[in-house]
């Protein structure tokens, strides 16, 4: 069997990109996850266990006890039903493209070479990865919902966490911000827009109010964004229109500023007569902080110092995976160890094919490192 080699990888790959797998259709991402049990116990001489948790399945290997080190990384991705026929897998000018190659499939190839690497390299290939668990999941586009108990419970169970999601132009991710998305419903009264205007609240004059009061809450210096996103307001284009929305993406460093927010939403109040205000909650991620992956990523550094890599960097992102819900049960997390290239769900996702056999050799020297087996 070729184990860490480029051209068996971007085949397992091929494979995995060719099996569209957009997280609402549990019936894809069920297909995708089977290829990917088989790849698995192809590569590593062993069959996962398969969980169903919220209906989205989800892949579980444990070698030994599984308490040492989780593997974490999903199939799932943001490309509907499609968008093959049009982005199709492709290998040029160095360039593998295709509909979540970056995010994240090639993370999960590497993953699975790198463990198998590390099962040729030991005379005792059945004891080489005792403590490591892998868990790979369905729904993680969409924040988890499904698999988030399993994550966390896997996360308890284990002495450090490695997220296997793309890196941000090949720097590790030492931090995330946590994210929510909060929806403000504007309610007014309706009226002719032309008879008598004057007998209705408008709700959507009333919105690009509030639009403009929420940018506000935003704080550039601590890296606080606020975004009103999706927005919506009237019935018909001869109405004043009589109710409003605008969903509020929220992202920060400290669940302390994700508080000032929410509670800055709250205080929000009615310009126009006639008008009422709701805020919808929605749920949050907490933040990756920097202390959670810092040991980690030393000793990141240190095995690529003795493959004779580049220095790697460590970079702090507003997008939330995985990894801020291992940190938040207390799990020391190191994130972005998968991909390098670039265009996470754009039209020109791509990853860098020479990468990935040095990518994968990384991961392999650090869980082995985790596991006791380099001094």
């Amino acid at each position: 069997m070729n184990v860490m080699t480029l051209p068996s990888m971007i085949a397992d790959l091929e494979t995995l990109v060719c099996c569209e797998s957009p997280t609402a259709d549990r019936a894809a991402t069920k297909r995708c996850a089977e290829l990917f049990a088989e790849m698995g116990a192809r590569l590593l001489g062993s069959e996962p266990e398969w969980l169903e948790h919220g209906g989205a399945a989800q892949l579980r290997w444990r070698f030994g006890q599984g308490d040492r080190v989780l593997l974490l990384g999903h199939l799932d991705t943001v490309w509907p039903h499609g968008t093959l026929d049009r982005l199709p897998f492709a290998l040029a000018d160095g360039k593998i493209t295709g509909p979540g190659c970056f995010d994240m499939k090639v993370g999960l190839v590497q993953m699975l070479h790198a463990l198998a690497a590390l099962q040729a390299s030991s005379p005792d290939a059945v004891d080489t990865l005792d403590g490591v668990t892998i868990l790979v999941t369905t729904d993680e586009e969409v924040g988890s919902p499904a698999a988030r108990a399993l994550i966390q419970d896997e996360a308890r169970r284990n002495q450090a966490v490695l997220v296997l999601e793309a890196s941000a132009d090949g720097a590790l991710k030492t931090a995330r911000k946590g994210a929510g998305c909060h929806r403000l419903h504007v309610q007014g009264r309706a009226a002719h827009a032309g008879l008598e205007p004057e007998r209705g609240a408008n709700a959507a004059v009333e919105l690009a109010h509030q639009i403009l009061a929420i940018v506000q809450l935003a704080d550039p210096a601590l890296g606080t964004t606020v975004t009103p996103s999706l927005t919506s307001a009237g019935d018909s284009a001869n109405t004043v229109p009589r109710a409003a929305r605008v969903a509020v993406d929220v992202r920060a460093f400290s669940a302390e500023e994700q508080q000032r927010v929410a509670a800055g939403l709250e205080a929000l109040r009615p310009r126009l007569e006639g008008t009422s205000l709701r805020v919808e909650r929605g749920h949050e991620s907490p933040p990756l902080p920097p202390e959670a992956s810092s040991d980690l990523f030393a000793r990141a550094q240190q095995a690529a110092a003795r493959l004779g890599m580049d220095p790697l960097r460590g970079i702090a992102v507003g997008g939330g995976s995985d990894g801020n819900w291992t940190a938040a049960v207390g799990t020391p997390t190191l994130d972005g160890l998968g991909a390098v290239g670039g265009g996470a769900h754009a039209e020109d996702e791509h990853v860098l094919a020479e990468t990935m056999p040095e990518r994968a050799a990384l991961l392999a020297e650090l869980v082995a490192d985790l596991l006791g087996a380099r001094s």
